[in-house]
């Protein structure tokens, strides 16, 4: 794909991309796919694939109760416990506002340690990267922004978040639809957002503006960005995926070199 040179005029040292179709065919990479990068919170996209097949495991439930008081594993998982940012203090009550939580994250994981007795890194090793082959990730820190993966690993969960196979497509879908509509909140580096919908771990495209997604995405758009300079994301309408990982830091730079970016990938698949 002639879209995904587009990296090369990145003001970043390494940067890698890929683009993999619903069909589960790689439509395209560029760079270094198998560089590890570290992903920030594109970390949390997997950590909610390993907690939805806990929940497909019953190891837990959806209305568990954990985090703050009045706050259950969904409410983590949709970034409305009312945790702050990166500190494990209740700034709201759950239910009433989006706050996005890096400790929230790390409240679920050791929720899910909890019920497996299983360490939470080895827990999401079994559940999730065995399974899809990912053998170059691992995570090494919090479960909201400790995971180091690379390009080719990525596009392997990208296939499995457009054609599950470690989880039933009816809980995909829970997963990307609207959890606990209508609430207000701020996407890191891009503002307020009214509203600010989220799903189970995936943040989703709806009519955000502005957003780090291109403005061809469709609505149904789903996916995470990372502070390190990462991000995935799924477009059903389009019917692929796509992932860059770079090692810089977000910042204006990619404000607006990604949206820019995942139009013209867009634009190239749907041909002239």
């Amino acid at each position: 794909m002639q879209s995904l040179a587009q990296i090369d005029d990145w003001p970043v040292e390494h940067a890698a991309a890929g683009v993999i179709a619903a069909d589960g065919a790689v439509r395209g990479t560029r760079g270094d796919t198998v560089r590890r990068f570290p992903l920030a919170s594109v970390t949390k996209p997997l950590v909610a694939t390993a907690a939805l097949v806990a929940v497909e495991e019953e190891a837990v439930t959806l209305d568990r109760a954990a985090g703050p008081e009045g706050s259950t594993v969904r409410h983590l998982l949709a970034h409305t416990s009312g945790l702050a940012f990166g500190e494990h203090r209740v700034v709201a009550e759950p239910g009433t506002r989006r706050l996005y939580s890096s400790a929230g994250f790390e409240v679920l994981a050791s929720t899910i340690e909890d019920a497996t007795g299983i360490g939470f890194a080895d827990y999401l090793h079994e559940a999730v990267l065995a399974p899809l082959g990912m053998t170059s990730t691992t995570l090494d820190g919090s479960a909201g922004h400790g995971a180091t993966s690379t390009v080719d690993d990525l596009l392997r969960l990208a296939a499995e978040l457009q054609m599950p196979t470690i989880l039933h497509t009816s809980t995909l879908a829970e997963a990307t639809s609207v959890q606990f509509p209508g609430l207000n909140g701020t996407i890191p580096g891009f503002g307020h957002q009214k509203p600010n919908d989220w799903g189970l771990g995936y943040e989703l495209r709806d009519g955000k503006s502005p957003h780090w997604t291109g403005s061809a995405n469709s609505p149904r758009t789903f996916g995470h960005f990372g502070q390190s300079g990462t991000f995935l994301w799924v477009d059903p309408d389009a019917g692929a995926a796509c992932v860059a990982l770079t090692d810089r830091d977000f910042g204006d730079w990619a404000k607006s070199a990604w949206p820019t970016f995942s139009d013209a990938v867009l634009a190239e698949l749907a041909g002239p």
